[in-house]
């Protein structure tokens, strides 16, 4: 009893925790981590309970997260980052950063971390302001908004987060994750899932126009190789719009290249730290609009396998809609294999204005094919534009340029020639402009399109499919549109094709070829 009568008197009710009875200001002005994280601790010492921020602005550094504790945020209360860098926890070692960038490598530098924790939820309706984190650049001040190792039990819902760091959310080893009706703006990545199992992500709204929206990855941050797998991806919506303008609604489309170089980035994707691989993955139900696209991609030795993704919608597309790619970089310990692609299925893909330099890409290695992908119910519509002569300018084709126009404009074989990059960051820039609108499937086995349709809105002269090195590869109720004298069809050392009631060729099977235009 006189515990109880002692807990209310400090302001502390029925295992709430007032971070203003722990000495918090909530004007902006005062540095109030301390005082939150004595109110953790105080929950923490007392079993569990809800440490509670009210309306308020609470300037902050790096808070400690505990096991058994929520984090909740009334409405009107914001966390914000300072830009003090002694307020922030300094980086872990680990020894094995080399293997993945900084931001992957450390947690403890971060707004909120936590390291082997259990039965953890930060939720409500408050906002998560990272001004004073760091972009990933530096070792010193804050890096991450939210940071989690190696723990369990773990729930992340209805908050906000603007400018969120280098990792609005990362969740590193996690097991048992759910994430739900978040809303994020931010200046590099949305939410980092990485060798996490059990997870669950539903509902979220990220808008991240510098880096991807919604990650998967397996590094090897953990010091071992760890599958991403069992996780759901639903109802959520991804875009590259101008940092801010997604929360504040005006959605805003002004930049126009980001940091690489290229459009506006805030898509789906796994990878590119692929040392565990994913599995056992199923993506339903998202909106992507002025972004790139849906990216699978391993090149570190984790394979990916067992994967179904469904209902998607995409417009204003800045590289391809599909990239499959199995690459060989290898950024792992020695000795480790190429990865294995396998089991596959995209379905229902609806892509309208999307970047003609970029086709939808499968795209394995010499010796390693992309196996098991089946695609059905993919419309897509490019702006078109470009020409096999475009393809061939290109400086590492600049031969190519003479050849036509010494053929009077008939495409030479040399313009399907494209590099293979094996070992370099896997985006879809790296091939250059490819010599196909629609797909360009290269080192690929058991790839089956069935109801897909390409087209474009201006004149395109690339065939709509260039096919390279598959064993095996079916095309069903296929559409495709057609300029002139165009091919529909290039393929270069093919096996076992196929061709069904597609439009605008007649049925074809091919046994084996090194090369047929149809």
């Amino acid at each position: 009893m006189k515990v109880v009568l002692l807990l209310i008197a400090v302001g502390v009710h029925a295992a709430t925790f007032d971070v203003k009875t722990f000495g918090a200001k909530g004007d902006g002005v005062a540095l109030d981590s301390p005082a939150i994280n004595r109110a953790i601790e105080a929950a923490a010492a007392a079993g569990g309970g809800t440490v509670v921020l009210p309306a308020g602005t609470y300037l902050a550094g790096s808070i400690a997260l505990k096991s058994n504790i929520e984090i909740h945020f009334e409405p009107g209360a914001k966390l914000e980052a300072t830009a003090d860098a002694a307020a922030y926890e300094a980086p872990e070692p680990n020894e094995f950063t080399k293997y993945q960038d900084f931001g992957h490598s450390h947690w403890r530098n971060s707004l909120l971390w936590g390291i082997g924790l259990e039965n953890v939820a930060i939720t409500g309706n408050g906002l998560i302001f990272g001004k004073g984190l760091s972009r990933g650049e530096g070792s010193k001040g804050g890096n991450k908004s939210i940071a989690l190792k190696l723990c369990r039990n773990v729930t992340i819902r209805d908050i906000s987060i603007l400018s969120g760091g280098h990792f609005a959310i990362l969740a590193t080893g996690v097991d048992n994750l759910t994430i739900d009706n978040v809303k994020i703006d931010t200046n590099r990545d949305g939410i980092d899932v990485d060798a996490c199992r059990n997870v669950r992500i539903s509902n979220a709204s990220v808008n991240s126009p510098n880096d991807d929206a919604i990650v998967l990855k397996s590094s090897f941050a953990l010091g071992f190789a760890r599958a991403t797998e069992n996780v759901t991806l639903t109802n959520s919506f991804v875009s590259g719009y101008d940092i801010g303008s997604l929360l504040d609604g005006t959605y805003k489309r002004n930049v126009v290249r980001v940091p690489d170089r290229e459009g506006p980035t805030g898509r789906v994707k796994f990878g590119t730290e692929s040392n565990g691989g994913f599995k056992n993955i199923t993506i339903s139900n998202i909106v992507f609009d002025r972004s790139r696209g849906l990216a699978l991609e391993t090149v570190d030795g984790g394979n990916i396998e067992d994967i179904a993704i469904s209902n998607l919608t995409m417009r204003d597309v800045s590289n391809s809609p599909i990239f499959i790619r199995l690459g060989s970089r290898q950024r792992a310990p020695e000795g480790t294999a190429v990865a294995v692609v396998r089991r596959i299925s995209i379905s229902n893909v609806v892509v309208y204005d999307a970047d003609p330099r970029f086709p939808s890409i499968i795209a394995g290695i010499p010796g390693h094919d992309v196996e098991d992908v089946k695609l059905n119910g993919i419309h897509i519509v490019q702006r078109g534009g470009l020409t096999l002569d475009d393809v061939a300018k290109q400086p590492a084709n600049l031969v190519n340029t003479f050849f036509f126009r010494a053929q009077g404009g008939v495409p030479p074989r040399e313009a399907y020639d494209t590099p293979e990059r094996e070992k370099e960051y896997p985006e879809p820039a790296m091939f250059g402009l490819l010599p196909a609108y629609g797909f360009y499937i290269r080192h690929a086995r058991g790839v089956v399109l069935h109801d897909v349709d390409v087209s474009f809105a201006k004149e395109d002269t690339r065939p709509a499919f260039f096919v390279e090195d598959v064993n095996g590869i079916e095309f069903e109720h296929v559409r495709a549109k057609k300029s002139g004298a165009v091919p529909t069809f290039v393929l270069k050392k093919v096996e076992g094709f196929s061709v069904r009631q597609s439009s605008p060729v007649a049925d074809t099977k091919v046994e084996k070829t090194v090369w047929k235009e149809f």
